[in-house]
């Protein structure tokens, strides 16, 4: 996070130093967007700072949640960025402007790309080593800044050949609406997790492999399990379930084999925290606890 804030500081002085050379709104526009890059990394940086803390008697399941308020503070800024930009795109589109010297302006904007595709790479390869919510979608806001100056570039080179004045204001509106899509989706994802939602398809779907593969161990009785819950809290998974095994089973056969399921889940899905309930399966109070809310 400290290489993201140094990038987005280096990456805004040269979109900046860009649009007063140019004049170019859609350039401006590509710069505005750095200064979200800045404020982002600044907050992420705080939060996983924050979200690193162990558990504590005030917090039993750690500060992980921090997290998904750097992804909603970053959507918020890039709402304000996007408002920013067609401000100040909207007149000039009423009154298109000429650019100046847009061959040094371009090329300094495609070094700001550079730095910012290199360190995309860096913090998405770092996001998922740690699970890390905050590094990913800083890499993915990166990735799509990178984007976005290829479009201004190629959309500003046009209005320099083609000398259509109006087409920068309206890159510039392009670029707006873009980054719109960005802070909606920051703002969904960090929505999400604080609302608790479970964990991703594709690692719900390895959770049930896990239990599918307990469940025929059961050679000659059954064994099941339900009430399945899962949801994520930054880098953290947390999984519970119901285990439903003969009642002839001691406490013992039991424990272990729970043991033997936990320490399974625990090398899929880690860092995980796995809460287990054992039940006998043939009594029906073991199959009417399934709802979130204990029956009286």
């Amino acid at each position: 996070m400290l290489l993201s804030v140094a990038a987005a500081l280096v990456t805004m002085a040269l979109k900046a130093g860009a649009w007063w050379l140019t004049g170019s709104v859609g350039l401006l526009s590509d710069a505005l967007e750095s200064t979200v890059n800045l404020g982002a990394a600044l907050v992420g940086f705080s939060m996983l700072r924050l979200a690193l803390q162990p558990a504590d008697d005030e917090h039993a399941h750690g500060h992980g949640k921090a997290e998904y308020f750097a992804g909603g503070f970053e959507g918020a800024l890039i709402f304000v960025a996007a408002l920013a930009i067609a401000w100040a795109a909207w007149p000039r589109l009423l009154d298109p402007q000429p650019i100046a010297q847009p061959g040094v302006g371009l090329a300094i904007v495609a070094v700001a790309a550079l730095v910012n595709g290199g360190v995309a790479v860096v913090l998405r390869r770092a996001g998922r080593r740690h699970r890390s919510l905050t590094l990913e979608a800083d890499a993915q806001h990166l990735l799509t800044d990178v984007w976005t100056s290829a479009g201004v570039i190629v959309g500003v080179a046009l209005v320099a050949v083609s000398g259509w004045l109006w087409l920068d204001p309206l890159i510039a509106l392009a670029v707006a609406a873009h980054i719109l899509w960005t802070g909606w989706r920051l703002l969904r994802e960090s929505a999400a997790g604080l609302m608790d939602a479970s964990l991703p398809p594709e690692e719900l779907a390895r959770l049930e492999a896990i239990l599918d593969g307990f469940r025929s161990e059961g050679i000659g009785e059954k064994i099941d399990f339900h009430a399945v819950r899962t949801r994520r809290s930054g880098a953290r998974h947390f999984v519970s379930f119901h285990v439903l095994v003969p009642g002839r089973w001691t406490v013992q056969r039991g424990h272990d084999f729970v043991e033997r399921i936990e320490a399974r889940i625990a090398a899929e899905l880690a860092p995980v925290s796995v809460l287990t309930h054992l039940e006998p399966i043939e009594d029906p109070a073991s199959h009417a606890d399934v709802a979130l809310d204990r029956a009286p």
